[in-house]
């Protein structure tokens, strides 16, 4: 998929084959400083090992959560990426002042694109320059707002599911002002660095749509709800799921290649 059309223009970055999505629970009050840290200082050395870093977000709905996505070009590489950056000076030095941010950084799905095009398409893309204090915007209004849904599916579900979202689901998301940047499915390969934790024995339909704002999205939600046509796509949509769909409303930050 792509970027939206009226996207800045951005230096060459390629879909990933893998992606990560990244959850991570902190401690009360310290997700800006995880934030300052992170954009100001640990991109850089992660891109420089061989690593994508696609999108750093703030969750509008938990204040303590950190949302964040990185690509690698496959397994093997994903394996000499964090190896290079994990036992490299620039983790050594920020390691320390990261961690004590956080309660839990374990929650991690491996991902895949779910048909040939359905990665993040970064062409074109660059960061602005880090600012001295990142301060959030107190209406989210100003900002695209960045929307991710996992569903989780029961076993063998994922073709026919997905094969459904990208002819039906796709078309009615659009048609109601949604902008569809990427759809992954569960990456079932073996976790090819174990030191990196992730979630096994998921099965899970990811979509990731952006908005003009928090605003957009929740006119959004509300018109599918009153939409026939959606509401017989998600009951087709019904047979296929293990439990309820979790939905992350994302800000982006100011370093994130999605959401500014």
């Amino acid at each position: 998929m792509s970027l939206p059309p009226n996207a800045p223009p951005k230096s060459s970055l390629n879909a990933s084959p893998v992606v990560e999505l990244r959850q991570y629970t902190l401690k009360p009050g310290r997700r800006d400083t995880l934030i300052d840290i992170f954009d100001g200082h640990l991109i850089d050395g992660q891109e420089a090992a061989g690593m994508t870093i696609i999108g750093q977000f703030r969750d509008l709905d938990r204040p303590d959560m950190f949302v964040w996505l990185r690509g690698f070009d496959g397994m093997e590489a994903r394996k000499n990426a964090l190896i290079a950056f994990y036992e490299g000076p620039v983790w050594a030095a920020w390691r320390d002042a990261a961690n004590a941010t956080m309660i839990s950084s374990d929650d991690v799905l491996l991902l895949k694109p779910a048909w040939p095009d359905a990665g993040f398409q970064l062409t074109g893309s660059q960061r602005t320059a880090v600012p001295a204090y990142e301060k959030p915007s107190g209406d989210n209004r100003l900002s695209d707002s960045v929307v991710i849904k996992i569903h989780h599916l029961r076993p063998g579900a994922g073709a026919d599911f997905a094969s459904r979202f990208e002819t039906d689901a796709i078309p009615t998301l659009a048609e109601f002002g949604a902008r569809p940047l990427a759809a992954f499915v569960t990456e079932h390969a073996e976790n090819s660095f174990p030191r990196l934790p992730v979630r096994s024995g998921e099965n899970v339909f990811i979509s990731v749509t952006a908005f003009d704002s928090a605003d957009a999205h929740a006119r959004h939600e509300a018109a599918l709800a009153s939409s026939p046509e959606w509401q017989a796509l998600e009951r087709e949509a019904q047979s296929c799921l293990a439990r309820s769909t979790e939905t992350l409303r994302l800000s982006a930050t100011s370093q994130s290649l999605l959401g500014r």
